[in-house]
């Protein structure tokens, strides 16, 4: 028995490595995304302990003394973390509910299209703001909306209004950073849908052109229905970062009249964690955004399931 079982054992290893050697090829090209996760993403997380120590440069971070949650408790009981916490919920949730229904409608208008160069140069400027720096971008925003010689105002002005400051106004800006952030990743989130529309079947629109099925129809009945667990799968992966709600645009977009709903809570973590040395802080709170953005994921995975039949797993 024990040598019917050491066998059993052994077969699968050999198994696995005539795999390996047949396929050596394939298997090496992972060795660079792994040392890569491995040096950059896993390796790291040993010193995500310094949440829970009272750390100091000379001690290092096996040196600190532990202090708990303390942080956590420094964070939570901040004057400012109600007000943090909704101004990120908000522009999140704002930023998710209006860049993909925008990215679903560019690729089926895409996908629609049969004017080649038409579709061809709606792709490049649509895609083309992705790929410009948020410096950039902001330019081009101050360009076009600075209150003194910018072109909304100018227009503005020509039509008997007075100019507005729509990057320090606290009722304008909310809808400044949302708009700007849907123009500039609008595109290139697009990009997925496409090639989830490319998958759909051909046969099913001619079935439902043969029925009579308008155009709006076949989008509403096929081509919206064959891309759901793409769009379930594309929120689901949104939601783990809900938290997130974009340091690199609003550190451009954000000034001092309008923290009050521009401040998120990676701003207050590089003002009070990083500029003040308090990287122990800094971390409590990136802790504490994958906590909750892993528990929103495992939460809104199992709902979606359930009603919609579609989820990551």
């Amino acid at each position: 028995m024990s040598e019917q079982a050491t066998t059993v054992t052994k077969a699968p290893k050999k198994d696995l490595w005539k795999e390996i050697k047949r396929h050596f090829s394939v298997y090496a090209l992972l060795v660079i995304p792994v040392v890569y996760y491995a040096v950059l993403k896993w390796g790291p997380i040993i010193n995500g302990q310094i949440a829970f120590k009272d750390f100091t440069a000379i001690n290092g971070i096996w040196g600190s003394p532990w202090v708990g949650f303390k942080h956590f408790t420094t964070f939570f009981h901040s004057f400012y973390f109600g007000e943090l916490l909704r101004n990120t919920l908000l522009y999140s949730l704002a930023k998710l509910c209006v860049s993909v229904p925008l990215s679903i409608i560019l690729a089926v208008t895409l996908y629609e299209c049969t004017v080649n160069w038409l579709r061809k140069i709606v792709q490049t400027l649509a895609y083309l703001p992705h790929f410009l720096s948020w410096v950039i971008m902001y330019g081009i925003l101050l360009a076009l909306l600075a209150p003194g010689d910018g072109m909304v105002n100018d227009i503005v002005k020509f039509c008997g209004g007075q100019p507005v400051d729509f990057l320090t106004n606290t009722h304008t800006f909310p809808a400044i950073v949302i708009i700007s952030d849907a123009w500039k990743e609008m595109g290139w989130a697009a990009i997925i849908f496409i090639a989830a529309l490319m998958g759909i079947d051909p046969s099913l629109f001619e079935a439902a052109m043969v029925e009579g099925a308008s155009a709006v129809q076949r989008v509403w009945y096929i081509t919206i229905p064959s891309i759901k667990p793409v769009i379930v799968t594309v929120v689901l992966l949104k939601l783990g970062r809900v938290l997130d709600a974009g340091f690199n645009q609003m550190f451009m977009l954000y000034s001092v009249p309008v923290y009050s709903v521009a401040d998120i809570i990676d701003t207050w973590v590089y003002r009070q964690g990083l500029l003040q040395f308090e990287f122990a802080l800094a971390t409590a709170v990136g802790i504490f955004k994958g906590v909750i953005g892993m528990l929103l994921v495992m939460v809104s995975n199992k709902v979606v399931k359930k009603l919609a039949d579609a989820s990551l797993l």
